[in-house]
This record gives C-alpha cells, structure tokens and sequence, in this order.
C-alpha cells in the first residue's frame, strides 16, 4: 500500500541545505500510528549510499550531476513504502585532508601538487612525474596493485565530505525522511563511517580498494555483509552510480558471487543514482556496462516507480 507524503515534506526543499526540522518529522512518523519494523513478516533494507551534500547539492565539492532529482525520488519511494521498509542503513564517505587521492599527498619535480581530477598510473610515479610526500614504498606498490588488482588508475580529486565540514553531513530532506522513518516504524537507522584511511581510496562502503590490515576499516566488513544477507530485500541508492554506488554493488556481488539466492534479492533503484562527470572519461558508460554484468548475474535493476517486491 502507497502511503501519502508526509506534510512536513516540501519537494522544492530537496537540493536545499537548511537545519532539518527533525522534532517535526519524528512526531509525524509517531502519528502515522504504523506496525513496527520488528512486526515485518518480509524484511526490507534500504541501503544509502554516500548521499551527503558534497555529491548531491549543486555546489556541493564534488557535484554529480543530477543527484538532486535522484535524492527525491529515493526519499519519496521512502514514503510510499514506509510501511515496508524495515531498516535504513547509509554510508558516509568520510574524509581528512591528507590522502592519497588528494593533492596533497603527491608533486611533480618541480614540488607542485596536482590539480583535481588528475590520473596518477604507476608509470608517471616510476618516472618520477609525480612523487609522493608521504609513505614512498607504499604509495609506489599501491599505484601498482590498484592497477592490477582492480584495473584503476588512481584518481586525484576535489577535496569533498571532510570530516567537520558542512559537505560530509547527509542533505537535509533524506536526513528527515530517515529520521521520519526511525520514528513511524520504530527502526534505528544504521550509519557506516568510511573512506577515513590515508593511504587508500575507500569507494566501496564494505571494502577499501587496497586492504590495509590491522586498520578497523582496512578489510572487507564481513559483519555487516552478513547482516545484509539476512534481509528479504535490499534496495540501493545513492552516489555516485560510477563510483561508490558501483563498487558497494561490486563487493556485494563479489562476495555472494556462489549464492544466486542471495544476489536475487537485491535491486538498484537506477534512477536514484547518477555517475561522476569527467572532462575525458566516460564514466557512465563504464558504469552501465558493469550493471548490466551485474543483471545477467541476477542483481535487479528497477526504477523508484516499481513495486516493492
């Protein structure tokens, strides 16, 4: 059953940045008077991905086109299926200023750093274009293992969801809708903190790109993966469709690869999600190839408007 928008919700406000009306949104989930989440006979995840003001809101550090109209259609297929939604987990990329996808991190012979959206190859680093300032041997064999392990060039990008900064908070109309949700099935949301290890890029929120162990972070996060199988459903969403979107599908997919019972159950609402621009990559198109290997595993690719299953 659809159920009606709550009346504190105003559409307009979705690409907005104002402080959430949270007292507001948790008394209207008390009134709607709905079963439990602890009441589900079919349980239901919704599984955010990174959707914080940095990737959403339009001068948001590190912008995706579109995120914003994506960002509504998730919180208004929340609504409509409030009801059946038995948890909200989100992910919050969580950065410092010194990584080694920053600027900081690298310069050139003439100790310049390099500008934003720069690929560093493993080549460029044994050439000595561009040096690390930090962790020589490491940074040197990551570069390398990215590029055989994973098949990526390291990427410089904007400074975006540092850690204290208004762009690492979660845009202010979603946070309502969780905190609505919280309170109308009384369901703790689930919050993931990620992508806080210097020396390695953290797209995936269950895995860094290059292991780093012993770190809290610095493995596949086989806790929550088993919590995840547990559900009926699990629905994804968030940013970026070519990058953390794309890499938490990756590792879901990599790690239940032998079970097709599991890897039925999960859909990506594919309209709640958008890739990264690139003035010479074509992230979108590397990023539909990868979901439609995804489908033909059995991963579900649906829009916001279908029914929940």
């Amino acid at each position: 059953m659809a159920h009606p928008f709550p009346e504190f919700y105003d559409p307009q406000q979705v690409g907005d940045i104002f402080k959430p009306q949270v007292q507001r949104a948790i008394q209207a989930g008390i009134n709607a008077q709905l079963p439990t989440a602890a009441e589900d006979k079919e349980t239901v995840l919704l599984l955010l991905v990174d959707a914080q003001i940095d990737f959403i809101h339009p001068d948001g550090s590190l912008s995706v086109p579109g995120a914003v109209d994506d960002t509504r259609r998730v919180i208004e297929w929340l609504f409509r299926n409030v009801s059946q939604v038995t948890t909200i987990a989100a992910s919050l990329d969580s950065h410092i200023p010194i990584q080694i996808f920053y600027s900081t991190w690298w310069v050139d012979s003439e100790g310049q750093h390099p500008q934003p959206y720069t690929t560093i190859t493993s080549s460029d680093v044994k050439s000595g274009r561009w040096q690390p300032v930090y962790e020589p041997k490491w940074s040197t064999e990551y570069v390398q293992r990215l590029e055989r392990q994973s098949k990526k060039e390291l990427m410089i990008w904007p400074y975006h969801t540092l850690i204290g900064t208004e762009g690492h908070n979660l845009m202010p109309a979603l946070y309502q809708a969780i905190a609505y949700h919280t309170a109308a099935r009384q369901s703790q949301p689930i919050f993931i903190n990620k992508g806080s290890i210097p020396k390695t890029e953290h797209y995936s929120m269950l895995e860094p790109e290059v292991k780093v162990p012993g770190h809290p972070q610095g493995e596949i996060n086989t806790d929550f993966l088993g919590a995840l199988a547990k559900y009926d459903q699990v629905y994804i969403a968030g940013q970026a469709k070519s990058h953390c979107v794309l890499e938490t599908t990756a590792s879901l997919m990599r790690y239940f690869r032998d079970q097709p019972k599991i890897i039925s159950k999960w859909h990506v609402l594919i309209d709640c999600t958008s890739s990264v621009t690139h003035p010479e990559i074509d992230f979108e198109a590397m990023a539909n190839k990868a979901y439609a290997g995804f489908e033909a595993q059995g991963l579900q690719i649906i829009k916001s408007t279908d029914p929940v299953s």
